[in-house]
Protein backbone atom coordinates (compact mmCIF):
# COMPACT_ATOMS: atom_id res chain seq x y z
CA UNK A 1 0.00 0.00 0.00
CA UNK A 2 1.42 3.38 -0.97
CA UNK A 3 1.91 6.06 1.65
CA UNK A 4 -0.77 8.74 1.90
CA UNK A 5 -0.07 12.25 0.65
CA UNK A 6 0.02 13.71 4.16
CA UNK A 7 2.85 11.42 5.24
CA UNK A 8 4.71 12.05 1.96
CA UNK A 9 4.51 15.80 2.63
CA UNK A 10 5.58 15.39 6.26
CA UNK A 11 8.72 13.46 5.30
CA UNK A 12 9.41 15.81 2.39
CA UNK A 13 9.13 18.88 4.61
CA UNK A 14 11.42 17.27 7.18
CA UNK A 15 14.09 16.56 4.56
CA UNK A 16 13.72 20.05 3.10
CA UNK A 17 14.25 21.60 6.54
CA UNK A 18 17.20 19.26 7.20
CA UNK A 19 18.81 20.35 3.92
CA UNK A 20 18.26 24.04 4.63
CA UNK A 21 19.72 23.83 8.15
CA UNK A 22 22.44 21.24 7.32
CA UNK A 23 21.32 18.82 10.01
CA UNK A 24 20.72 15.08 10.10
CA UNK A 25 17.50 13.20 10.75
CA UNK A 26 16.68 9.59 11.61
CA UNK A 27 16.33 7.20 8.66
CA UNK A 28 12.85 7.17 7.15
CA UNK A 29 13.07 3.39 6.89
CA UNK A 30 13.36 3.16 10.70
CA UNK A 31 10.12 5.10 11.09
CA UNK A 32 8.05 3.82 8.16
CA UNK A 33 8.77 0.13 7.67
CA UNK A 34 6.58 -0.15 4.57
CA UNK A 35 8.02 2.77 2.60
CA UNK A 36 8.64 1.73 -1.01
CA UNK A 37 11.04 3.16 -3.58
CA UNK A 38 8.01 4.66 -5.33
CA UNK A 39 6.98 6.35 -2.08
CA UNK A 40 10.53 7.64 -1.70
CA UNK A 41 10.48 9.27 -5.15
CA UNK A 42 7.25 11.02 -4.18
CA UNK A 43 9.00 12.35 -1.07
CA UNK A 44 11.92 13.49 -3.25
CA UNK A 45 9.58 15.35 -5.60
CA UNK A 46 7.97 17.11 -2.63
CA UNK A 47 11.37 18.42 -1.48
CA UNK A 48 12.25 19.49 -5.03
CA UNK A 49 8.97 21.38 -5.33
CA UNK A 50 9.73 23.13 -2.04
CA UNK A 51 13.12 24.24 -3.38
CA UNK A 52 11.61 25.41 -6.67
CA UNK A 53 9.10 27.36 -4.61
CA UNK A 54 12.07 29.05 -2.92
CA UNK A 55 13.35 30.28 -6.29
CA UNK A 56 15.63 27.50 -7.51
CA UNK A 57 15.22 25.78 -10.88
CA UNK A 58 16.03 22.30 -12.11
CA UNK A 59 19.24 22.30 -14.20
CA UNK A 60 19.74 18.56 -14.60
CA UNK A 61 19.72 15.11 -13.05
CA UNK A 62 22.16 12.81 -11.29
CA UNK A 63 22.43 9.05 -11.50
CA UNK A 64 23.47 7.15 -8.40
CA UNK A 65 24.14 3.55 -7.38
CA UNK A 66 25.78 2.70 -10.70
CA UNK A 67 28.46 0.43 -9.19
CA UNK A 68 27.67 -3.23 -8.55
CA UNK A 69 29.23 -3.08 -5.08
CA UNK A 70 26.90 -0.25 -4.05
CA UNK A 71 23.88 -2.06 -5.51
CA UNK A 72 24.79 -5.11 -3.43
CA UNK A 73 25.25 -2.98 -0.31
CA UNK A 74 21.80 -1.41 -0.71
CA UNK A 75 20.24 -4.69 -1.91
CA UNK A 76 18.93 -3.28 -5.19
CA UNK A 77 19.33 -4.23 -8.84
CA UNK A 78 19.11 -0.79 -10.45
CA UNK A 79 20.48 2.74 -10.06
CA UNK A 80 18.55 5.70 -8.67
CA UNK A 81 18.28 9.34 -9.67
CA UNK A 82 18.01 12.79 -8.16
CA UNK A 83 17.49 16.35 -9.33
CA UNK A 84 20.23 18.95 -9.82
CA UNK A 85 19.14 22.45 -8.88
CA UNK A 86 20.57 25.86 -9.70
CA UNK A 87 21.74 26.37 -6.12
CA UNK A 88 23.94 23.27 -6.36
CA UNK A 89 26.02 24.54 -9.28
CA UNK A 90 29.73 25.46 -9.04
CA UNK A 91 32.40 26.04 -11.65
CA UNK A 92 36.05 25.09 -11.94
CA UNK A 93 38.21 26.29 -9.05
CA UNK A 94 35.36 27.71 -6.96
CA UNK A 95 35.18 27.37 -3.19
CA UNK A 96 32.39 25.59 -1.36
CA UNK A 97 31.50 26.34 2.24
CA UNK A 98 31.82 23.16 4.28
CA UNK A 99 29.29 24.32 6.85
CA UNK A 100 26.44 24.16 4.34
CA UNK A 101 26.76 20.37 4.29
CA UNK A 102 26.08 17.71 6.94
CA UNK A 103 28.57 14.95 6.10
CA UNK A 104 29.83 15.59 2.56
CA UNK A 105 31.63 13.15 0.35
CA UNK A 106 33.04 13.53 -3.14
CA UNK A 107 32.80 11.52 -6.34
CA UNK A 108 34.50 11.98 -9.71
CA UNK A 109 32.14 11.70 -12.67
CA UNK A 110 31.59 12.41 -16.35
CA UNK A 111 28.93 15.09 -16.94
CA UNK A 112 26.83 15.00 -20.11
CA UNK A 113 25.42 18.28 -21.45
CA UNK A 114 22.40 17.68 -23.67
CA UNK A 115 21.49 19.66 -26.78
CA UNK A 116 18.34 17.65 -27.57
CA UNK A 117 15.53 16.31 -25.44
CA UNK A 118 15.61 12.63 -24.48
CA UNK A 119 12.20 11.09 -23.89
CA UNK A 120 12.04 7.45 -22.83
CA UNK A 121 11.23 4.64 -22.79
CA UNK A 122 13.19 2.95 -25.55
CA UNK A 123 16.23 5.28 -25.51
CA UNK A 124 19.45 3.60 -26.67
CA UNK A 125 23.13 4.46 -26.28
CA UNK A 126 23.44 5.88 -29.82
CA UNK A 127 20.44 8.12 -29.16
CA UNK A 128 22.12 9.40 -25.98
CA UNK A 129 25.27 10.25 -27.94
CA UNK A 130 23.24 11.96 -30.66
CA UNK A 131 21.56 14.16 -28.03
CA UNK A 132 24.81 15.06 -26.23
CA UNK A 133 26.38 18.44 -26.90
CA UNK A 134 29.55 17.58 -24.96
CA UNK A 135 30.98 15.81 -21.93
CA UNK A 136 32.85 17.47 -19.08
CA UNK A 137 34.78 16.42 -15.96
CA UNK A 138 32.76 16.92 -12.81
CA UNK A 139 32.79 16.45 -9.08
CA UNK A 140 29.55 15.46 -7.46
CA UNK A 141 29.36 16.41 -3.81
CA UNK A 142 27.00 13.98 -2.16
CA UNK A 143 25.63 14.50 1.32
CA UNK A 144 23.19 12.59 3.45
CA UNK A 145 20.68 14.33 5.62
CA UNK A 146 20.18 10.88 7.19
CA UNK A 147 22.14 10.27 10.39
CA UNK A 148 25.64 8.84 9.83
CA UNK A 149 24.85 7.73 6.26
CA UNK A 150 22.74 4.88 7.70
CA UNK A 151 20.75 4.63 4.51
CA UNK A 152 18.71 2.07 2.69
CA UNK A 153 17.69 2.69 -0.91
CA UNK A 154 14.44 4.36 0.15
CA UNK A 155 16.30 6.79 2.43
CA UNK A 156 18.71 8.02 -0.23
CA UNK A 157 16.00 8.26 -2.92
CA UNK A 158 13.79 10.36 -0.63
CA UNK A 159 16.83 12.52 0.15
CA UNK A 160 17.21 13.45 -3.55
CA UNK A 161 19.61 10.56 -4.12
CA UNK A 162 21.96 12.24 -1.60
CA UNK A 163 22.66 15.06 -4.08
CA UNK A 164 24.18 18.22 -2.62
CA UNK A 165 26.36 20.08 -5.15
CA UNK A 166 28.34 19.60 -8.34
CA UNK A 167 31.40 21.27 -9.85
CA UNK A 168 31.91 21.38 -13.63
CA UNK A 169 35.48 21.38 -14.91
CA UNK A 170 37.59 23.46 -17.24
CA UNK A 171 36.93 21.79 -20.57
CA UNK A 172 34.21 20.30 -22.74
CA UNK A 173 34.73 17.83 -25.57
CA UNK A 174 32.49 16.02 -28.03
CA UNK A 175 31.41 12.62 -26.74
CA UNK A 176 32.48 11.24 -30.12
CA UNK A 177 36.10 12.27 -29.53
CA UNK A 178 36.66 10.12 -26.46
CA UNK A 179 36.08 6.46 -25.64
CA UNK A 180 33.89 6.90 -22.59
CA UNK A 181 34.05 3.31 -21.32
CA UNK A 182 37.85 3.22 -21.14
CA UNK A 183 38.43 6.87 -20.25
CA UNK A 184 40.77 6.90 -17.23
CA UNK A 185 40.27 9.02 -14.13
CA UNK A 186 42.61 10.06 -11.31
CA UNK A 187 41.27 11.53 -8.05
CA UNK A 188 43.41 13.71 -5.79
CA UNK A 189 42.74 15.20 -2.38
CA UNK A 190 45.23 17.69 -0.95
CA UNK A 191 47.78 16.69 -3.59
CA UNK A 192 47.64 12.95 -2.91
CA UNK A 193 46.14 10.39 -5.27
CA UNK A 194 43.23 8.74 -3.45
CA UNK A 195 41.54 6.85 -6.26
CA UNK A 196 41.60 5.86 -9.90
CA UNK A 197 38.91 4.56 -12.19
CA UNK A 198 37.47 4.45 -15.66
CA UNK A 199 34.20 5.13 -17.42
CA UNK A 200 33.25 1.45 -17.34
CA UNK A 201 32.67 1.77 -13.57
CA UNK A 202 29.27 3.33 -14.36
CA UNK A 203 27.08 0.50 -15.69
CA UNK A 204 29.83 -0.59 -18.08
CA UNK A 205 29.71 2.77 -19.90
CA UNK A 206 28.37 6.16 -18.74
CA UNK A 207 26.23 6.23 -21.90
CA UNK A 208 24.36 3.21 -20.51
CA UNK A 209 23.68 5.13 -17.32
CA UNK A 210 22.20 8.10 -19.19
CA UNK A 211 20.06 5.77 -21.30
CA UNK A 212 18.81 4.09 -18.10
CA UNK A 213 17.94 7.50 -16.69
CA UNK A 214 16.03 8.62 -19.78
CA UNK A 215 14.03 5.40 -19.77
CA UNK A 216 13.34 5.45 -16.05
CA UNK A 217 12.18 9.06 -16.24
CA UNK A 218 10.06 8.18 -19.25
CA UNK A 219 8.12 5.74 -17.06
CA UNK A 220 7.35 8.71 -14.80
CA UNK A 221 6.41 11.07 -17.62
CA UNK A 222 9.59 13.17 -17.21
CA UNK A 223 11.68 14.26 -20.22
CA UNK A 224 15.40 15.03 -20.10
CA UNK A 225 15.58 18.51 -21.59
CA UNK A 226 18.11 20.09 -23.93
CA UNK A 227 20.56 22.11 -21.85
CA UNK A 228 20.36 19.84 -18.81
CA UNK A 229 23.46 18.55 -17.03
CA UNK A 230 23.48 14.80 -16.41
CA UNK A 231 25.92 13.41 -13.84
CA UNK A 232 26.44 9.84 -15.03
CA UNK A 233 27.68 8.10 -11.88
CA UNK A 234 30.82 7.73 -9.80
CA UNK A 235 33.92 6.27 -11.46
CA UNK A 236 35.85 5.48 -8.29
CA UNK A 237 35.64 5.75 -4.51
CA UNK A 238 33.32 8.05 -2.59
CA UNK A 239 35.57 9.97 -0.19
CA UNK A 240 34.92 12.19 2.86
CA UNK A 241 35.51 15.94 2.70
CA UNK A 242 36.11 18.59 5.34
CA UNK A 243 36.99 22.27 5.48
CA UNK A 244 40.48 22.89 4.12
CA UNK A 245 40.41 20.08 1.56
CA UNK A 246 41.45 20.79 -2.03
CA UNK A 247 40.07 18.37 -4.62
CA UNK A 248 41.26 17.66 -8.14
CA UNK A 249 40.22 15.11 -10.71
CA UNK A 250 41.55 14.47 -14.20
CA UNK A 251 39.79 12.59 -16.98
CA UNK A 252 41.99 11.38 -19.79
CA UNK A 253 41.00 13.03 -23.05
CA UNK A 254 38.37 15.24 -21.42
CA UNK A 255 39.97 17.58 -18.88
CA UNK A 256 40.28 18.44 -15.20
CA UNK A 257 38.10 19.74 -12.40
CA UNK A 258 39.10 21.22 -9.06
CA UNK A 259 37.51 22.88 -6.07
CA UNK A 260 38.25 23.72 -2.46
CA UNK A 261 36.27 23.48 0.74
CA UNK A 262 36.52 26.39 3.14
Amino acid sequence: MEMDNKKIATFGDELFDAWRSARQIAPLTDREAGITIEDAYRVQMHTIERRIGDGERVVGKKIGITAKAVMQMLKVDQPDFGHLLSGMTYNEGESLEAEQFCQPRGEGEIAFILNKDLSGPGITGPQVLAATECVMPAFEIVDSRVTDWKIKIQDTVADNASAAAFVLGDNAVSSRRVELATCGMVLEKNGEVIGTGAGAASLGNPVNAVAWLANKLGELGIVLKAGEVILSGSLSIMFPIQAGDVLRMSLNGIGNVSCRFV
